[in-house]
């Protein structure tokens, strides 16, 4: 068997961190289910499961360290004590993770307390990714490489003078190689590298951890108060919680457009920005101005932070257009930690239920701005467009 295996209990993007702090807080007896969604229709060797497992079984023992406990408390002083004397006693339940295998189709449903399950997604798809190119016995490219490549990446996206930073946790090829990327960015001279969503990588190469809240947020506040008011409440109750810190809303889980039509003057002025994750950047970027500028509020002191699947292609087209427009930043993540000579994987897990007081299921769903990206129940899905109003 292998010996893959996760080696902080902080190897995990920092909104799983923030989310759950949130949750203890407002929504501690809710129950979820998480569902692993193969877009890429990627084919698993035999034995996957049982290597997942033994993965999975070991991620129980890991704890929140001493130092890592400081490095939250010094670094994000808007996240709570108690939170984090939770988080050192805090430890990863495998019951929680349901893994099969039927021939070269992988199943995995995480179920339980949305406060405690909230931390599989990430590190789970992280193991898969590399457990997948261990197992298929796929070469990558070498150390050097690896590292020559993100100093070319590192140095062209400063001489477009864009912060960005790194997002690539969840597909990364393999941790080593995370880890090559981060050395490389860290060191390079020129660099406008401003972070990790890592917040494992954040401390150990003394950078900022990067983000605030992800779809889940919005998909579970849809099915607890429904589709009208989702939008609207899950920011209210960021706002309730991190009053002002953390202020970059992710606008699409519902579609942009449903998204503005309750991003209010209150919200545009509130929250320093938003976050753009599907559709077209340029067009995401011409009505997030234009909604500003119908507020009175100058976009230029606000900004967007483009966060999908961009190359450096993307990342000059989108930088040309929006200069002196608005301020702009970027979330690069599979084109980092994953561009290695192999096809990136293409998966995901989401939010796929949260369970009622009655203990019957809420199915959710996410109406992103591409169509092929909608996840969730097919019958919510027409149910929420229209009640939404949302035309194809």
């Amino acid at each position: 068997m292998t010996d893959i295996r996760l080696n902080s209990i902080l190897d995990n993007d920092f909104y799983k961190i923030t989310m759950q702090n949130a949750v203890v807080k407002l929504f501690p007896s809710s129950i979820v289910k998480y569902e692993f969604i193969n877009r890429g229709k990627h084919e698993f060797p035999e034995g996957f499961d049982i290597a997942l497992r033994e993965a999975v079984n070991k991620m129980a023992e890991l704890k929140l360290t001493k130092e890592e406990k400081k490095f939250m408390a010094r670094t994000c002083p808007y996240l709570d004590l108690p939170y984090l004397d939770f988080l050192e006693g805090y430890h990863y339940d495998p019951s929680e993770v349901k893994i099969s295998q039927e021939g070269t189709s992988l199943s995995v449903i995480v179920e339980g307390l949305w406060y405690r399950t909230i931390l599989w997604e990430v590190p789970l798809l992280a193991l898969i990714s590399e457990l997948h190119y261990e197992m298929n016995h796929m070469e990558r490219d070498s150390n050097e490489v690896v590292m020559n490549k993100t100093l070319e990446k590192a140095d062209s996206l400063g001489k477009l003078s864009v912060n960005f930073a790194e997002f690539g946790t969840r597909r990364r090829h393999s941790y080593k190689v995370q880890n090559l990327v981060m050395e490389a960015l860290t060191q390079s001279k020129s660099s406008t590298f401003i972070g990790s969503s890592n917040v494992h990588f954040a401390m150990k190469y003394g950078v900022k951890p990067i983000g605030t809240h992800a779809h889940e947020w919005f998909m579970f506040h849809a099915a607890e108060y429904g589709f009208k008011m989702a939008n609207k409440l899950a920011l209210e109750h960021w706002v309730d919680v991190y009053r002002g810190d953390l202020g970059v809303a992710l606008s699409d889980t519902y579609t942009t457009d449903v998204f503005f039509q309750q991003f209010d003057k209150k919200f545009a002025k509130l929250f320093d920005g938003v976050r753009h994750d599907s559709g077209a950047p340029l067009e995401f970027a011409d009505k997030t101005i234009a909604h500003y500028e119908k507020h009175g509020i100058n976009p230029l002191f606000k900004y967007i932070i483009f966060s999908d699947a961009l190359n450096l292609e993307k990342v000059e087209e989108i930088t040309n257009y929006c200069k002196g427009k608005i301020g702009i930043s970027f979330g690069i993540g599979t084109n980092l930690t994953n561009d290695v000579g192999l096809k990136p994987m293409n998966i995901v897990m989401k939010l796929i239920g949260v369970q009622a007081p009655n203990q019957e299921w809420i199915p959710t769903v996410k109406l992103s701005d591409e169509h092929g990206k909608y996840t969730g129940d097919k019958k919510m899905i027409e149910l929420a467009k229209e009640f939404l109003r949302i035309k194809e």
